[in-house]
């Protein structure tokens, strides 16, 4: 997915992401993505449940509580938040912890905020501890703390915000503060997609992106896109690339088995650095335990990438188990390795 850049508010302040500039590498992603509930496939109950809430906000005419999404990168936490503003009528304000350094960079966008408006915070975990204590008081009663003057001259008043929604997303629920945790009135935990609401993201998305795709070659993207949309629609695109330069007029199953095979993805969707890390782990480490930095620095990566992008898919996918002591690799790494198991040097 692309990056964005803070944008300075009308007021200045800085921190603030522009709704047009979030929705991926190009114009083409944000056209991937659903505008409303009914066309976000997949992630059943929570829908449900949130479509309950936004209808009883709507009726009563006040803003949405505040909404926590938890779950892995690209399973659709930012186009959920966008997806609920739409349902509101509301504005949508999005950032993310790191852009927020300073409270004045919060203050400017609280302070701009329009009645119930919808504002996205990606990255909640990694709020600084100030910024918190004033999100805390917002939360609450719409209302921010500011001090003017300085030393004993030194005062604080309270600023009163509009009503809005706070909608925070992380991959690290807990590294978030207990009492930023408890203002939140929604929670909704994402899971892994399954092949059938894949095959269905997949299939709407190739009817956006005109491009025709076979049965069997949507259910083969499907079950190599470790249960990710953002991983099924980057899959979509190079197939239909393999295609294209290959000649064919659609994207067939055997375009889809040769284009996998040339990016390096398995049956499982593991890609070569998944592979790798299981590896290691069993090569250098005999099948572990093995600890996070450790293993981060073998397989030259940060510990946040290890354990927010690779390490939530090798554990659904029953491959690696995190314990007291480290990572393990289970049985059925070795199998899909196809490597020997040994313990205390014998085969077993």
């Amino acid at each position: 997915m692309g990056k964005t850049k803070p944008a300075a508010g009308r007021d200045g302040s800085a921190g603030i992401l522009r709704p047009e500039k979030t929705f991926g590498e190009d114009e083409r992603d944000f056209s991937l993505r659903p505008r409303n509930l009914g066309e976000f496939l997949g992630q059943a109950a929570m829908k449900e449940n949130l479509s309950v809430f936004i209808s009883a906000a709507k009726a009563r005419g006040e803003s949405l509580d505040h909404l926590f999404l938890i779950g892995p990168p690209g399973l659709g936490k930012t186009t959920l938040a966008q997806v609920v503003a739409n349902e509101l009528g509301a504005e949508f304000k999005v950032t993310s912890a790191p852009a927020l350094d300073k409270p004045k960079d919060l203050a400017g966008i609280l302070t701009t905020l329009s009645p119930r408006s919808v504002f996205f915070i990606d990255e909640i975990h990694r709020l600084k501890p100030a910024i918190e204590e004033m999100l805390y008081i917002a939360m609450e009663d719409f209302e921010m703390d500011w001090i003017i003057g300085q030393g004993p001259a030194a005062r604080t008043i309270r600023i009163p915000v509009q009503p809005f929604t706070l909608v925070g997303a992380t991959t690290r629920a807990g590294n978030v503060a207990s009492p930023l945790i408890s203002r939140f009135g929604i929670t909704c935990r994402f899971s892994f997609y399954g092949d059938a609401d894949m095959e269905a993201i997949i299939r709407r998305s190739a009817g956006i992106l005109k491009v025709r795709v076979d049965g069997g070659a949507a259910l083969l993207i499907a079950r190599s896109a470790r249960g990710t949309p953002r991983v099924a629609n980057r899959l979509l695109r190079r197939m239909r690339d393999f295609a294209q330069v290959g000649g064919a007029d659609r994207v067939t199953e055997e375009v889809v088995r040769e284009g996998l095979g040339r990016l390096e993805i398995d049956r499982l969707g593991l890609e070569r650095h998944d592979r790798e890390i299981l590896r290691i782990i069993i090569e250098r480490y005999g099948g572990g335990p093995v600890g996070a930095e450790t293993l981060a620095i073998s397989v030259g990566e940060t510990v946040d990438t290890l354990e927010d992008y690779y390490e939530p898919y090798l554990i659904q996918a029953g491959l690696i188990q995190r314990t007291p002591r480290g990572r393990t690799v289970t049985a059925l790494a070795y199998e899909h390795l196809n490597l020997e198991r040994r313990e205390s040097g014998m085969l077993f």
